[in-house]
């Protein structure tokens, strides 16, 4: 087990998980990472371009943010379930600093750079 502070990190992570939410709103996204209808799209034919490259932009942007809080979302549970702070390949404790920087982290530094 880590010498991890399990309130704080929840607290963190929570924190992370509502500026994802408000992220995805400001997209005009659900939580699901789809797009709301009603969204301007544009004046007419004219616009139809720019409209779907932004709108392009957009479904990128939201799909990586729905990503990461499918992670923050992991990585509550895990705490939830008592093994938050541990690696789930090598089952070793991750790194305070690689939680500190990422708190959604559920691989340690070394399985992580396996995975990629």
């Amino acid at each position: 087990m880590t010498d991890i502070d399990l309130s704080q990190a929840k607290t963190e992570l929570i924190s992370h998980r509502q500026g994802l939410v408000h992220q995805l709103n400001e997209l005009g996204a659900t939580e699901a990472g789809e797009l709301r209808r009603g969204l301007n799209q544009g004046d007419g034919f004219s616009d139809a371009p720019a409209v779907t490259a932004e709108r392009t932009e957009r479904l990128g942007v939201i799909q990586t943010l729905k990503k990461r809080l499918d992670s923050v979302d992991r990585a509550l549970s895990r705490v939830e379930t008592g093994q938050y702070g541990i690696c789930m390949l090598c089952g070793k404790p991750i790194g305070a600093a690689r939680l500190e920087f990422r708190p959604e982290s559920v691989y340690c530094v070394s399985c992580k750079s396996t995975r990629d």
